[in-house]
């Protein structure tokens, strides 16, 4: 297993060719828009030696024998899906922020059970390599992109309509040895500091859509691979320090758009490639493994989110104000609600055909729905708790000048005996924490809101229901 110091090491002898701001970077370790998300991910590296976390991040693989960083694991039963959630919870506590690791995790889970049940329909081999894949990500300790979005173009349209074929990725050519790949992935968390890409469908698919049903996995680094870095809420904050809010771990997980531009892929690294029939059970597969962590991760940076707010509180003097209170309560009351869903999925968790586990879906489904709605109302609470000032502060490039400085501490002063510039700086991580990029990625990670509703509906066993209240009542069905 690796260090959070020797992934970041490892990172150096990647040729990978990324964009942003109208320029290639040559070194994302040097670049301040991007160095806060590898800070971030070396966490999960180095939370798999501390003495009180080792349990929880760590797992023995069912191939090799040996202990592996958990975000490598194969779920193999429902104490692993619980330690998963907690484990996220605990690192969200540590870096306030989206660590990025568990999309490529739960892809690989995601591509082994619909790869095993591929192979027992069609006689191929699919899983063995899958198997292979995952034995060398756990060997190396590597860190996946979970490669899910299409651009998708004209929504209205299935992937074989599309003008241009690029907006889905799909099989441009296959040869004896491969297959040459074209497309993209959007807003690929991690994709910048990543050692590989597992490239899934994103949505369920037709017969005609044959060339778009693609599985594979790829160095990022590999020829005819394109990034270029989003955007964020803010991010000229990180030319700064103080004005960042979270200077060691950024905000949200540095997305990336991740161009195929004919990528070879040889077909020991191909894990789907046709079945269309099996795309959608990829495409659902994956989504619930995800929502499952949004209750999880979310959970432990809204911690810190709760924790600022109520010394914000303090710092502005109305820590005692019952109002106040009341709006920790409910900040409280949802936080630990989300996680509460979480942990259900986990506990109530079943093996898959294939034999890894898998979470409950109505309790995955309703985790992520109450993301969608409970991170915003956290927030508006947050905002309200902490006062207008999270918006209007001067910068801290002011705050460094010798005329201005003392002025701004001066008239932005707060309650008696505590520090302005503290206070300065618990509004920069709350006005972090609660920007447009983090709140749109809570709605839109892992699916839409209505994805979820639409499997909360699958799901429910509405036909029972409806047996029970005509039993209950003496109607005979």
């Amino acid at each position: 297993m690796k260090t959070g110091q020797e992934y970041i090491q490892s990172l150096k002898k990647m040729k990978t060719e990324i964009y942003f701001m109208g320029e290639q970077i040559e070194n994302i370790l040097d670049s301040p828009y991007i160095r806060p998300h590898i800070n971030t991910a070396a966490v999960t590296y180095d939370i798999a030696f501390e003495p009180e976390t080792i349990d929880l991040a760590t797992a023995v693989s069912p191939y090799t024998g040996k202990k592996i960083n958990r975000f490598t694991h194969i779920q193999q039963d429902a104490e692993d899906m619980v330690k998963k959630s907690k484990l996220l919870r605990a690192i969200g506590q540590k870096t306030g922020t989206c660590f990025q690791r568990c999309v490529g995790w739960d892809a690989m889970n995601a591509v082994y059970s619909v790869s095993y049940e591929i192979d027992r329909k069609y006689g191929t081999k699919y899983q063995e390599k899958v198997i292979d894949f995952v034995k060398y990500i756990q060997e190396n300790d590597y860190m996946v992109v979970g490669g899910m979005t299409d651009p998708k173009g004209d929504r209205g349209l299935p992937p074989h309509q599309q003008p241009d074929p690029d907006v889905f990725v799909h099989v441009a050519e296959r040869r004896k040895d491969g297959i040459i790949v074209r497309g993209a992935k959007a807003h690929q968390t991690g994709a910048a500091n990543s050692h590989e890409i597992l490239v899934m469908p994103t949505v369920a698919m037709r017969a005609e859509d044959k060339d778009f049903a693609v599985s594979f996995a790829a160095p990022l680094d590999a020829p005819g691979v394109t990034l270029i870095f989003g955007r964020q809420t803010n991010d000229e904050r990180k030319l700064g320090k103080l004005d960042q809010g979270n200077p060691t771990y950024g905000v949200v997980g540095g997305e990336a758009l991740v161009i195929f531009n004919n990528v070879f892929v040889p077909w020991e690294r191909v894990f789907m490639c046709g079945e269309t029939e099996f795309a959608g059970m990829l495409v659902e597969r994956f989504a619930v493994y995800h929502r499952q962590n949004y209750g999880a991760c979310k959970a432990g940076v809204i911690d810190v989110l709760i924790g600022a707010s109520a010394a914000m509180a303090e710092y502005n003097g109305t820590a005692k104000a019952s109002h106040i209170r009341d709006k920790m309560i409910e900040m409280i009351l949802m936080n630990e609600t989300l996680h509460a869903s979480s942990l259900a999925a986990g506990y109530e968790s079943r093996p898959l055909p294939a034999g890894n586990y898998y979470p409950q879906t109505t309790y995955a489904n309703i985790t992520k729905q109450n993301i969608t709605r409970s991170h915003y109302e956290i927030s508006r609470l947050a905002h309200d708790i902490a006062g207008g000032l999270l918006a209007t502060l001067p910068t801290e490039f002011d705050l460094k000048d010798p005329v201005l400085g003392p002025l701004i501490l001066k008239y932005f002063a707060g309650a008696a005996d505590t520090n302005t510039l503290d206070r300065i700086k618990l509004a920069r991580l709350i006005e972090n924490m609660t920007g447009g990029t983090s709140l749109v990625e809570s709605m839109h990670g892992a699916g839409s809101p209505q994805a979820q509703r639409i499997g909360l509906l699958k799901n429910a066993n509405l036909k029972q229901f409806k047996q029970m209240a005509q039993k209950i009542c003496g109607i005979t069905p």
